[in-house]
């Protein structure tokens, strides 16, 4: 899977999830018909989010963004469906352009111990999905013990 199509799946993953979260929050709030919305669209889109967010700091630095852009592409997730527009635009700039950086290059940003890093987790393919895995279920589970924005209700 390239750098664009892993970034564009999880993009419209997480506007999906939005999009039940939204759901959830109309069934909750005007229908009143109970909760459970909310509890597996907020779930939902709390996983995805991180996901975004840990896939524009992946993305970014094998595309070799700057810090701006990639803490910009994080973000976006934060406003609802971003990043659908997002995504469009870094195609149209070619910032999603090209495969994963598996060999270092002559480009100075490639002698950086972060991109050596990428590129040693990218020749263990099993063991990066595995840590980026624990990862996201490690943040997720911190994250529920500590309980939900604005408290329980």
């Amino acid at each position: 899977m390239s750098p664009r199509l892993l970034f564009r799946t999880v993009a419209i993953a997480e506007a999906i999830t939005w999009t039940l979260l939204i759901a959830g929050m109309l069934m909750k709030y005007v229908l009143q018909v109970g909760e459970v919305g909310v509890q597996v669209g907020g779930f939902l889109h709390g996983l995805v989010f991180i996901a975004f967010g840990m896939t524009a700091v992946l993305v970014g630095i094998n595309q070799h963004w700057g810090a701006r852009l990639t803490l910009i592409a994080a973000v976006t997730a934060i406003v609802p469906f971003g990043t659908i527009p997002l995504d469009r635009g870094l195609e149209k700039r070619g910032l999603l352009d090209g495969d994963w950086r598996r060999a270092r290059t002559d480009d100075p940003r490639d002698h950086t111990r972060v991109s050596a890093l990428l590129r040693w987790m990218l020749a263990r393919p099993a063991l990066f999905t595995t840590v980026l895995a624990v990862g996201l279920v490690a943040i997720m589970s911190t994250l529920l013990v500590v309980g939900p924005p604005g408290g329980s209700n």
